[in-house]
């Protein structure tokens, strides 16, 4: 090796050493919310079928601030292979089995437990039914970790627990979910 390239070598080594001390110094902070609050988790790491993509309509409508539900920070994807998600819903309101918050996950009981991992207050739902459906290829999907609740008479933290949101509205014929099981109670040791 020649000397006159040694100082090149000695630049691109010092760079590196620079560049790696600055990222081990600045550890990835928490997603902030719409409202400039920091959110309890980060958007989970999604399943295989699932491509990200920009849509920053699509981001806003699943996103809200402190206290409404909804979701604290998300990420937009495509779905390129069916996957199955599920629902808790409300069995008086037949049309709410096909609903916009969904999981990846088949929910766990007790309710309560379920209410306050996912921000879902009392008088939105009484949780009582569960429904398994396959999500539609070419559906957009929004995935993220849970906003904060109020209700009347309690109130729910931000969560880690992420949410699927899908942009279902039967009343104007949308629906990004097929194949659907409404498995029955839930949870199921209910009465």
């Amino acid at each position: 090796m020649t000397r006159r390239f040694r100082p090149v070598f000695v630049f691109i080594a010092l760079g590196c050493l620079t560049a790696c001390a600055a990222v081990s110094h600045h550890p990835q902070s928490k997603p902030v919310g719409v409202d400039g609050i920091a959110c309890v988790g980060d958007v989970m790491q999604p399943p295989p079928g699932l491509v990200e993509i920009e849509n920053a309509e699509l981001l806003a409508e699943a996103r809200g601030p402190s206290g409404e539900g909804k979701l604290c920070a998300g990420r937009v994807f495509r779905v390129t292979h069916p996957l199955t998600v599920y629902r808790v819903w409300d069995n008086s309101k037949g049309y709410s089995e096909y609903g916009r918050w969904w999981s990846f996950s088949p929910p766990q009981g007790p309710r309560e437990s379920y209410r306050e991992a996912n921000e879902v207050c009392t008088s939105w739902s009484p949780l009582d039914r569960l429904s398994a459906c396959m999500l539609k290829i070419g559906a957009l999907i929004v995935i993220g970790p849970g906003q904060s609740a109020t209700c009347s008479g309690t109130s729910y933290g931000k969560s880690p627990v992420n949410q699927v949101y899908v942009p279902n509205d039967l009343k104007n014929g949308q629906l990004y979910v097929e194949n659907c099981i409404a498995t029955g109670k839930w949870p199921i040791n209910s009465p």
